[in-house]
């Protein structure tokens, strides 16, 4: 099935939603981000071994605190995120990948897109968000 899809192509609205060819493409940009963010987390692993040290400067040793702690916390978003992928992934073999969750209609091949592991359609992501606020707010 990997043959379907060529580098040139972009899913467009004029073919029939999540037919066979977008449904390739957007498995592979899946599995391409995947592949790039545990490429990132390695590197990010050996960074923080290389720089397993202690610095004599207590100005340093905070600033090198502090990266720590930032580059643990990206770590953390970026497992989350693999997470997102990997159920995108399982959406896409059950066949209601680009499918909202709440309504059951298209999610949109520009929203897909942009954010791969959407789950909601536009609409649905507002309403989300509105329900979000007004809890937030009391």
């Amino acid at each position: 099935m990997s043959n379907i899809i060529d580098n040139d192509y972009k899913p467009s609205d004029s073919e029939p939603f999540m037919n066979p060819r977008q449904v390739e493409y957007f498995r592979q940009k899946l599995l391409t981000w995947k592949e790039d963010i545990i490429k990132e987390s390695k590197e990010t692993i050996t960074h923080l071994q290389d720089e397993n040290h202690i610095l004599p400067d207590v100005a340093d040793r905070a600033s090198s605190e502090t990266d720590r702690s930032l580059e643990l916390r990206t770590r953390d978003r970026q497992r989350k995120l693999i997470s997102k992928i990997e159920s995108a992934l399982k959406r896409i073999q059950d066949g209601s990948y680009g499918f909202c969750e709440e309504s059951g209609e298209p999610i949109g091949l520009k929203r897909l897109d942009a954010r791969p592991t959407a789950t909601l359609s536009i609409e649905a992501q507002e309403r989300h968000e509105k329900r979000e606020r007004v809890y937030r707010d009391e």
